[in-house]
């Protein structure tokens, strides 16, 4: 019998700073809603979905930091998300700012979760690629602080087994580094889901502006095709508090194909059939991973990171 996710794209337009979770989460009940008449079995929805992207303000006060951050998951906010996801009877996939303890220590991660059909939680991945700088940059137009208020994910790259298929995650600058694909589908990976914040403008190289579409959708179908999965990438987009984000959200084939696509900058749904037999031989002849690897030329990709300063970092 051949496995069939119909998945859909659940794009956000922008999120105002002082638009409250219950006003977000009542955005992305209605897509979810809509999804749902329109057949979807998984709606992906961005990174940080619950909140503006935070990460381009400086906070000195760490309670304002904190405000943005969810303890818990589902929480009072994010509940009626859950719940009619239960009631309909569909699958979601979130991102959200996660502040938890370990080792008596505060840490703060850039989270996703998938959500199964009855509203539990089945899937968590922490973001490892974290972007951007540490230090206050007056000069730049909107900061990039991720890597001052996040710690890169512990979790790995996990793969698990949800309605019927092998699911992974990414989240944002994660798409981008071709070992998070590799990584998943060495673990059999079907279906990998990415949420995105993007900036349409770069400031340590405007003159890359021009490519950001381009090369948001060129690492996701080369992910794809090189790992014979299917990947969904789902923006958060538009201007949000003065700063444009991009969109194109999309669904792609094992074979690197877009089959769906937004066309907005707003909420906005794209949906896909997504069969997960149809693609089989990309898996079994070309990219076929037990066969044509060769991991003993590889070692270079292991090796530490070389030493940096943190006074010549800017990215």
């Amino acid at each position: 019998m051949t496995r069939r996710i119909t998945t859909a794209v659940a794009q956000l337009g922008p999120i105002a700073r002082k638009e409250s979770r219950a006003q977000v989460v009542g955005r992305l009940i209605a897509l979810l809603q809509e999804a749902k008449r329109q057949g979807a079995d998984l709606v992906v929805f961005p990174e940080l979905a619950l909140t503006s992207f935070f990460p381009r303000w400086y906070f000195e006060d760490e309670r304002e930091l904190d405000s943005f951050f969810e303890t818990e998951m589902p929480n009072a906010a994010a509940r009626p998300l859950f719940e009619e996801a239960r009631r309909l009877g569909i699958a979601f996939y979130l991102g959200y700012a996660e502040l938890t303890e370990e080792g008596g220590a505060k840490c703060r991660y850039n989270t996703a979760i998938v959500v199964d059909k009855t509203g539990a939680i089945v899937g968590k991945y922490r973001k490892v690629h974290l972007p951007g700088h540490w230090r206050y940059e007056p000069e730049r137009p909107f900061q990039h602080l991720e890597k001052r208020y996040f710690m890169p994910g512990n979790l790995g790259f996990p793969v698990f087994d949800a309605l019927g298929a092998r699911l992974g995650m990414c989240i944002c600058n994660d798409r981008r580094w071709p070992e998070a694909y590799r990584v998943m589908g060495l673990q059999g990976v079907e279906m990998v889901l990415i949420g995105y914040n993007t900036p349409a403008h770069y400031p340590p190289a405007p003159e890359l502006d021009r490519l950001q579409d381009f090369h948001n959708h060129l690492v996701m179908q080369s992910g794809a095709y090189q790992n014979g999965t299917w990947v969904v990438g789902v923006a958060k987009a538009g201007r949000e508090e003065g700063c444009d984000l991009i969109g194109r959200s999309c669904i792609i084939t094992p074979t690197g194909e877009i089959v769906a696509e937004t066309k907005t900058l707003g909420d906005e749904l794209a949906l896909a059939e997504c069969d997960l037999d149809a693609y089989a031989a990309v898996r079994r002849t070309i990219m076929n991973l037990d066969i044509h690897r060769e991991p003993a030329s590889y070692g270079i990709i292991t090796e530490p990171k070389k030493p940096f300063s943190l006074e010549n970092v800017s990215t």
